[in-house]
């Protein structure tokens, strides 16, 4: 339905708000400094040069809470455009066509030298036009286990996920078989 490198903007987007504290559900900071943010980074093979200033941390914090208004505008499309367009405009996204590593030719929305918290409110943006041509917000969810506050991209041919991780799947499956056995 989507192309890899839509797909992978969108994935590690999800995985970014993923990072956030949650008072309800007791999850801690997960990226509480720049080194955590540098491995992050790397897991998700962004390349060219990255530059980590001293208040790089402070900024993807921002665009972390920016991304997360993605799943709770939930399938409002002219919120969810005004949105995507204003990410655009803040992350002054110049797509360029570019071929690297073992990548074929696919959109990059930065330059080398593009601070991070801008390539990740650009990649997402981007990826974020490709949902929405194809009348796919739904495909934007949050985890149903009652316990999580994650979110993730449904890229299930039958859309059928529900949770963000094998982890609440299973958790879960596990709770609902010892309540079947008690």
């Amino acid at each position: 339905m989507f192309s890899y490198d839509t797909r992978s903007a969108l994935a590690s987007a999800a995985d970014l708000v993923n990072t956030a504290p949650d008072a309800r559900t007791g999850r801690d900071e997960r990226l509480p400094d720049v080194a955590v943010l540098r491995s992050f980074v790397e897991r998700w093979g962004w390349t060219g040069p990255i530059p980590l200033r001293p208040d790089e941390l402070d900024r993807v914090h921002a665009v972390r809470r920016v991304l997360r208004g993605l799943w709770d505008l939930s399938g409002d499309e002219a919120g969810t455009v005004d949105l995507v367009n204003r990410m655009l405009r803040d992350a002054a996204v110049l797509p360029q066509l570019v071929r690297h590593d073992d990548w074929p030719y696919h959109l990059h929305g930065w330059n080398d030298g593009t601070p991070i918290a801008e390539r990740f409110l650009a990649e997402p943006a981007m990826g974020m036009v490709d949902v929405v041509r194809a009348d796919a917000l739904d495909r934007l969810r949050r985890c149903a286990a009652p316990d999580c506050a994650g979110v993730f991209v449904d890229f299930s041919r039958n859309s059928s996920r529900r949770f963000c991780d094998d982890g609440c799947n299973n958790r879960l499956n596990v709770a609902a078989y010892r309540a079947r056995r008690a």
